[in-house]
């Protein structure tokens, strides 16, 4: 029996392994791939759309579905926040309409947000305002008719509504401060009962109405309470020539909130609104088909390019990574050596993946944004639709940064980052360490007695304001002088903060990017290191892309890709077809030396 050499035998094993495969499930076998080939298909594969228009005048799809996506998706959003914009400011005016209206205590300085707010929290101190604060609320929700805004009762015949009171108590709670003793028990229980007092029979007396209903309020035990009713009304502001006014069912809830048991019940109104179907004249509907189906269009073409880019970009990724195995096992078999890591993930186009993501974040969002446009959805979902519509956007205009890497002056920016990214992340890594350390302390000892440290998201927001030199004044000055040691405290703790980040750390990181920075210059100077890849792939110059050497019969394009899934049950195929030749040559290649 003859005996195989263990060059032979990784031959073999590389044939084995896929370096042969078959074209269109046929039983067909083309020539053996040689290195120039292997070669060529690695060249073609690196390059730029416009090389690869020049190389085999092929039409770009991706390119051109990724500009018609960015333009469709842009208008989209544009459409999409200047309506989320009416939504969200007409509902916040109606809250504090409400709150004029509803909110006994109510002062329109708390209207204006402000840091340091002007104004401490709205609260209820007395067992008469807790009433009190009921009562306000019931006469202004009697005389809904007075009130300027275009507001009606929920009821069909404009009935008014009766008002729900939610009482949350401790099942037991007695205090006996006088002897230090107590009764508890710390299961919470619901009781609510309906205000149903008719306007006719005089305003609301809460105190006498709750004791003729039987109902007892124990304000040591009493944990939270709430005030529900809900009305209805009109927005005009965005009717148009081709847009309908909008409905709207508010849920309005007046809180009071004594978790603390501090003496101080806190006061809020809150109103959640609901779109509802209007039911206005017949003829401005049908004008509204207009704007709507113009709409409805829009939303429809960008969920179609997003899914063909999808489709494409996927379909990019797929092959990419069937390229990059064969060329592992290219290697293997011609030069006994695999692919290195970073070689193997240079066939990892990760911008192709970003595009893929965006392309999942708009089809979902647009598609909640048609179901709300069709007023299927309330208005908790416009947030929703927000979030995956601008994440997705933002994404899109991302990707533009693919296309301005072809040119030189731009792609030192990108090249920069991600030269820089491995020394970033470890810096960042160190520096975060010891900023938690410093915001962990400053909660801690100055929460109590500064404003910017009361919780731990607030301390985070504050160190960060400060490392970039924001407020810096008036975080020393908010501090309480309550303590005098912590007082001196906050001065040294502050200074070794703002000192350590501002002329240190972010000294370091500026270098750390500026080095990388340097390195990218060199590189464009003296050229950029290669790899085992790269030396294999060589340098193609603009004759051999346009002299046609890269025109075959592929099956690359659009136009095949139905044929690619409509393949028989033993379709496997790679990057290309691939088969084993009848005449094997016994000729190893040589290595590859870098």
């Amino acid at each position: 029996m003859e005996e195989t050499t263990p060059e032979s035998e990784v031959v073999e094993n590389c044939e084995e392994e896929g370096i042969t495969h078959q074209r269109w499930c046929q039983n067909s076998s083309t020539p053996v791939l040689t290195e120039e080939k292997m070669r060529r298909k690695l060249q073609f594969f690196f390059m730029n759309p416009i090389e690869k228009w020049q190389a085999k005048k092929r039409f770009p799809y991706k390119f051109c579905v990724q500009v018609i996506k960015i333009i469709l998706v842009t208008m989209q959003l544009c459409l999409f926040a200047y309506s989320r914009y009416n939504h969200v400011n007409y509902t916040w005016d109606n809250k504090i309409t409400f709150s004029h209206l509803f909110l006994r205590g109510w002062d329109p300085t708390r209207e204006i947000n402000a840091y340091p707010p002007g104004t401490g929290p709205l609260a209820i101190y007395r067992v008469e305002e807790f009433y009190s604060t009921l009562d306000y609320a019931y006469k202004g929700y009697a005389n809904l008719n007075k009130a300027v805004g275009p507001y009606s009762y929920a009821n069909e015949d404009n009935s008014m509504t009766d008002m729900i009171l939610c009482l949350y108590q401790y099942k037991k709670g007695i205090i006996f401060g006088f002897n230090e003793s107590y009764v508890f028990n710390n299961e919470v229980i619901q009781t609510c009962v309906n205000i149903s007092q008719s306007p006719i029979n005089g305003l609301l007396d809460s105190k006498r109405y709750m004791a003729d209903k039987n109902i007892q309020i124990n304000f040591s035990a009493l944990v939270k309470a709430e005030l529900l009713f809900s009305l209805k009304t009109v927005n005009f502001k965005a009717a148009g020539k081709i847009t309908p006014p909008n409905c709207y069912r508010f849920d309005v809830s007046i809180k009071f909130d004594n978790e603390d048991h501090d003496g101080q019940m806190l006061l809020s109104l809150d109103a959640e609104p609901m779109r509802l179907m209007c039911k206005g004249d017949v003829e401005y509907v049908t004008d509204n088909e207009i704007d709507s189906l113009l709409r409805s269009l829009l939303n429809y073409l960008v969920i179609f390019i997003c899914i063909m880019s999808f489709i494409l970009c996927s379909r990019a990724v797929w092959r990419a990574q069937q390229l990059g195995r064969i060329t592992d096992r290219f290697f293997n078999c011609h030069f006994q050596q695999p692919l290195s890591h970073h070689d193997r993930m240079k066939f990892l186009n990760m911008w192709y993946i970003m595009i893929i993501i965006n392309d999942v974040l708009i089809i979902i969002g647009s598609a909640i944004k048609e179901q709300i446009e069709r007023k299927e959805f309330t208005s908790d979902q416009w947030n929703v639709c927000s979030l995956f519509l601008g994440v997705g956007n933002m994404l899109v205009w991302f990707g533009v940064l693919r296309y301005l890497g072809f040119f030189k002056t731009y792609n030192v920016v990108i090249l920069t980052f991600q030269k820089a990214a491995p020394q970033v992340a470890r810096f960042l890594l160190c520096a975060l360490l010891i900023y938690a350390g410093f915001t962990f302390c400053g909660w801690l000892i100055l929460g109590p007695y500064h404003l910017k440290f009361r919780s731990l998201s607030t301390t985070s927001e504050c160190l960060f304001s400060l490392i970039n030199g924001d407020d810096m004044f008036a975080t020393f000055s908010i501090m309480s002088t309550k303590s005098t040691l912590l007082w001196w405290f906050s001065r040294l703790y502050l200074y070794l903060f703002i000192s350590l980040y501002i002329y240190i750390i972010l000294s370091l990181f500026i270098s750390v990017i500026m080095d990388a920075y340097e390195t990218i210059k060199l590189y464009y100077k003296e050229g950029f290191p290669k790899s085992s890849l790269d030396c294999f792939i060589g340098d193609t110059n603009l004759a051999d892309v346009s002299s046609g050497i890269f025109r075959n019969n592929s099956n690359e394009s659009l136009g095949n890709l139905m044929k690619d899934l409509c393949c028989c049950k033993n379709f496997h195929r790679s990057y290309s077809a691939l088969s084993r030749t009848s005449e094997r040559t016994n000729e190893s290649a040589p290595s590859i030396h870098v």
